[in-house]
């Protein structure tokens, strides 16, 4: 035991030492790859269990205060996960998107209350439509950026990540609503590809148009985009963009799935799983006990018969930890998300 709490302690010593070169890296685009390549030789995660790809959506370490790619790859890291859904901000800051003005670590919690139909406060509204102002104008200057931005910045992360022992499977910016410019989205698209991903994900716009004009952009660059629901998801919610396209695709939320009271969760994954690009895990609660989004292994949601069933049908997309219960006092995010890994792990061993 102490030699292992030894060996931890210098591995962290270490990838601390070598976060803090990598950001001193990003100031000269000549020594950019010298400490993924000193990472390169460190041991490598793997959370390829048994057959099943346990990856990590970066939205997970939102309360982290430092969100850069640099970072969020330390946080991967340390969380002992080689594969990942980005979310688009770690990869854009490092591709030169503006500064965003507002605090998204306080935004997504109100935008979350309130998609949930939950009460806010006074100043919560408050609080909310501001930052909402603010980002309608940001977006816009974002929006500007992109038109111009270089893929070479996009395939330096996939080089990091990828010389670090992490794989990006997914991809999720904000370019693909209904509010963005088809030349954003297919700024998205192609971004996608420079950094490895296979698949974009975004929510479900509930908008037949717009996922046909989705599924057909994809299917141009050879990229699928995986739809992600919350409790509106029904056994049939990806039905009309699945139709539209071969490049539309499932990117189904477990933990949600068995929250908005779907019955027999396996069966659905059985009769959808070639349509299934990835899949958010987490542990929920039926309506019937309060639909909470607790520790695993107190909910209702069954993670170990969905990842056993991956594991002998040889299912091939990835089951992505998507952290959203309340991080216990004294823990951080990426311990959570560390101890996800691991009840994963047990449940495959």
């Amino acid at each position: 035991m102490k030699n292992e709490q030894s060996s931890s302690s210098s591995r962290r010593q270490f990838l601390g030492t070598t976060s803090a070169l990598v950001a001193g890296a990003v100031l000269g685009a000549n020594k950019i790859w010298a400490a993924p390549a000193i990472i390169r030789h460190l041991n490598q995660p793997n959370s390829l269990i048994n057959g099943v790809q346990i990856g990590v959506i970066t939205y997970s370490f939102r309360d982290m205060p430092d969100q850069s790619a640099e970072a969020t790859l330390k946080y991967v890291l340390d969380a002992g996960v080689s594969a990942i859904e980005l979310m688009g901000d770690p990869a854009e800051s490092f591709a030169g998107k503006p500064k965003n003005p507002v605090d998204m670590r306080s935004f997504f919690p109100l935008m979350r209350k309130r998609s949930e139909k939950k009460e806010l406060t006074e100043d919560e509204q408050k609080t909310l439509a501001e930052a909402e102002t603010q980002m309608k104008a940001y977006n816009a200057e974002v929006s500007k950026w992109r038109l111009s931005a270089s893929m070479d910045k996009f395939e330096q992360v996939r080089k990091m990540y990828n010389d670090a022992g992490v794989k990006i499977y997914a991809f999720k910016p904000n370019a693909f609503g209904m509010q963005n410019t088809d030349a954003e989205i297919e700024y998205g698209m192609k971004a996608a590809r420079a950094l490895g991903a296979s698949q974009v994900t975004l929510e479900h716009p509930s908008n037949d148009a717009h996922t046909l004009k989705l599924g057909t952009i994809a299917q141009k660059y050879g990229i699928k985009v995986g739809y992600h629901g919350h409790e509106q998801q029904t056994p049939t919610f990806w039905d009309t963009a699945l139709a539209q396209s071969p490049a539309n695709a499932l990117n189904i939320d477990l933990g949600h799935f068995v929250a908005a009271g779907n019955q027999n969760p396996l069966d659905f994954i059985k009769q959808k799983h070639d349509k299934i690009v990835s899949m958010h895990i987490k542990d929920r609660q039926t309506p019937e006990h309060g639909k909470g989004n607790v520790l695993w292994g107190q909910g209702d949601t069954p993670i170990t018969e969905v990842l056993n069933l991956m594991k002998t049908q040889k299912y091939n997309f990835p089951a992505t930890v998507e952290l959203e219960y309340k991080i216990p006092e004294g823990s951080t995010s990426v311990a959570e998300v560390k101890r996800c890994v691991e009840y994963c792990r047990k449940a495959l061993s």
